[in-house]
């Protein structure tokens, strides 16, 4: 069965008070459309329209940042979500399926219902419309159903009569039928209703008008959440961290104190990882088994190897590869560097576009300075190397396997296997200086 899906990205958002559109606000590290898309793309849909209105310039650098290939479709006038649809039929010329009517800012439908939606549009020959059911319906559309126990109609919760209010059985947006049957009913909806706009949802009652059956799936009520505000979004957020902390501890990792660690769309933590409290994930990180990320650390476009140690405090910036077995510890920063196999680096120490060997200590306060003003520069460490506290490393720069630095060095020069390199001003003492420099500052404060 070929499919089509259709994602309805126009919208400004006006109730975000966001300055980007409402699809690019991020839930879990990566914009809103992001979760829609990937529910989808196990159907693997022969075509994949995205309709596109508010700043649409910018939602197409994301879906290129993203990889996603997709056809765009301009809404230039929103003239509601029917309009939208039309304006999609216009990339499906050459297209005979059903096709899946799902929006950017309706993040957590899953698979398995949404194919339960297509199959449901398939069997009826007609339309099927995801429904749900709320103790709380207030703005949600109603779904009307009749007699014989199909959907009757769709009436939007500003249009709605105080008994269609009282229904609980709402409209979640999202549809399912055949691009034949779009083409044939779209063209009949008229703008009569209180926001003058074209309503999708209008489809249910033109098509039973014309003996076409409508269905209803049902899905949970999580799975409908729609974002349109901050406090909706925020709440997305929490139904997300949930999600990704119950899907994490069941693939066996250990989390000890899972409500305070947040996750991104695509955290991996493999199982026997431990994570410990108020640990953040960036987009893009890996944790292999038996790592074990420590307490308030932030951890982004990284991979952590197996039995790694990092923090507590530390923080892990895109580009970096911890090996196996080695330990980073509190209060470092690593940022586009691969550390080795068993090599430590404790405390206090920025490493930057470097590449660390296997088994090598960085002493604490060590620096890795790897930007001149204009251009960045990689160090090369290799194997078994101790880096004294304090050391200053200035790129671009080479150690030696074996080699040691003294602290408090400044090394500007490349530093050859099992060498020794000391580059700091000799100590000199002076003898009864201390006492002379505090009368001279007495002095000066009189």
């Amino acid at each position: 069965m070929k499919i089509a899906t259709i994602l309805l990205a126009a919208g400004e958002g006006n109730r975000m008070r966001a300055n980007i559109p409402k699809v690019l606000c991020p839930l879990g590290g990566v914009p809103l459309y992001v979760h829609a898309i990937d529910t989808v793309s196990e159907l693997k849909a022969s075509h994949r329209i995205a309709v596109l209105g508010y700043k649409s310039e910018l939602v197409q650098q994301s879906f290129a940042e993203f990889g996603l290939d997709f056809r765009f479709a301009e809404q230039r006038k929103r003239l509601g979500t029917a309009h939208a649809v039309s304006v999609a039929l216009k990339e499906l010329t050459d297209f005979e399926g059903q096709a899946l009517v799902m929006y950017g800012d309706t993040p957590f439908l899953t698979t398995g219902t949404v194919k339960s939606l297509i199959d449901a549009a398939r069997d009826a020959s007609g339309v099927a419309v995801l429904g749900f059911e709320t103790e709380n319906p207030v703005r949600y559309g109603r779904l009307v159903v009749g007699a014989d126990g199909g959907l009757e109609r769709i009436v939007e919760h500003k249009d709605a009569t105080s008994s269609e209010r009282s229904i609980k059985l709402c409209n979640s947006g999202i549809l399912c039928a055949s691009v034949d049957l779009l083409r044939l009913l779209l063209p009949r909806i008229k703008p009569s209703n209180a926001a003058a706009e074209y309503y999708l949802t209008d489809i249910v009652g033109i098509a039973r008008a014309r003996g076409i059956r409508c269905v209803i799936v049902k899905c949970h009520e999580d799975e409908a959440i729609g974002v349109n505000s901050a406090s909706e979004l925020a709440h997305a957020e929490s139904v997300f961290q949930r999600g990704a902390r119950r899907r994490a501890l069941a693939a066996g990792a250990m989390l000890k104190a899972p409500e305070s660690v947040v996750f991104s769309f695509d955290t991996r933590v493999a199982d026997g990882a431990t994570i410990g409290p108020n640990v953040v994930f960036g987009a893009d990180v890996n944790v292999a088994n038996g790592a074990h990320i420590r307490a308030f650390s932030h951890l982004e476009g990284c991979s952590v190897g197996e039995n790694a140690v990092v923090g507590p405090y530390a923080r892990i910036r895109p580009g970096t590869i911890i090996g196996p077995s080695s330990r980073i510890g509190n209060f470092v920063e690593i940022k586009a560097s691969t550390i080795g196999q068993g090599t430590k680096i404790q405390h206090l120490s920025y490493v930057g576009d470097a590449t660390i060997g296997d088994r090598t200590n960085v002493g604490a306060g060590t620096v890795f300075c790897n930007y001149d003003g204009e251009r960045k520069h990689r160090t090369r460490v290799g194997n078994e190397v101790f880096i004294g506290s304090g050391t200053m490393l200035v790129a671009p720069l080479t150690i030696g396997d074996g080699a040691i630095t003294a602290a408090g060095s400044v090394i500007t020069d490349d530093v050859p296997d099992n060498s020794l390199s000391i580059a700091r001003s000799r100590q000199a003492n002076k003898p009864d200086y201390a006492d002379r420099l505090k009368r001279l500052r007495t002095a000066g404060n009189r």
